[in-house]
């Protein structure tokens, strides 16, 4: 990876845009964990201004840039309009699926009763098959324990463990972390990764172990630690982070795209390709709409 940081300043203010070269032009610098990504701007640096004088300037350093993981909470407009405004050709598609719950002013118990049935159900009948342990910070002996279940698990190999471990020592250290843990006659069957922070939980990691399932440890684990999140630590928003995965739904209320936005210079030659197949696509589609 090669980092590149665009910046833009007005006096005592500024705009960092942190991306990263590859071999067909810059992208959003960012890794296996984050939820989303965005610009980094100093709390006076309302005005995009400077966000377009960064993307023209982009223009003349490269051909292509391509922003993932963008939410819906304005970064989106921002970015395509300055991109746009500065020239580029922008495609704008969805490129993940955020599962999110807004509390309000239920406690767990209100917010238990509106769930499926079937849930409720599993609740009730394996609870009581594991021992829980729920932490606010980080011991070296729990987070071997949750790597030792996460290589025993079904999920794919660990993007960066180092990167996790480091993240996970910093939010304890900012007291932000929340980790869980479930045992079936002492021995660790899985684990949950979990931070609090301004009002939102956020779902970061989890993990059981294969064979396990008739006990439902990771339904138990996260039953409990919305219940920390809800009634202990008076959460407004718990986020599911990215990913479409069925039983989310189970858990979650609502669903919220993550954009990608493709900036393509239209005088190169090496992006010719891309933007005929995207007139393609619109004219495929049209053609279906109509």
């Amino acid at each position: 990876m090669r980092p590149f940081l665009a910046l833009a300043r007005s006096h005592e203010q500024g705009i960092a845009l942190p991306l990263c070269r590859t071999g067909n032009g810059f992208e959003a610098l960012t890794n296996w964990y984050a939820f989303t990504w965005s610009d980094l701007r100093t709390s006076g640096a309302g005005d995009d201004a400077m966000l377009r004088e960064l993307a023209a300037d982009l223009a003349r350093r490269t051909h292509r840039v391509v922003l993932s993981k963008l939410p819906d909470d304005g970064t989106l407009t921002r970015f395509a309009h300055a991109f746009r405004s500065a020239g580029w050709l922008v495609i704008v598609e969805p490129c993940d699926t955020n599962h999110v719950l807004a509390v309000g002013e239920r406690s767990y118990e209100q917010y238990l009763a509106s769930r499926p049935g079937h849930l409720r159900t599993t609740l009730k009948r394996k609870a009581k098959k594991v021992e829980l342990a729920i932490a606010d910070r980080f011991d070296p002996a729990d987070w071997s324990a949750y790597e030792d279940i996460y290589a025993d698990s079904w999920k794919p190999e660990e993007g960066d463990p180092d990167l996790l471990r480091a993240f996970a020592q910093g939010e304890s250290e900012a007291g932000r972390y929340r980790f869980a843990l479930a045992r079936r006659y002492g021995q660790p069957i899985a684990a949950q990764f979990w931070t609090v922070d301004n009002g939102t939980a956020y779902i970061h990691k989890l993990a059981h172990r294969q064979g396990v399932d008739k006990l439902s440890p990771g339904t138990t684990l996260t039953a409990a630690m919305f219940e920390r999140v809800i009634d202990t630590d008076g959460v407004n928003l718990v986020d599911f982070g990215t990913g479409d995965d069925p039983y989310k739904r189970d858990w979650m209320e609502d669903v919220r795209v993550r954009w990608r936005l493709i900036c393509l210079g239209p005088g190169s030659p090496r992006n010719w390709p891309v933007l005929a197949k995207h007139v393609f696509r619109k004219l495929v589609r049209g053609a279906s709409d109509g």
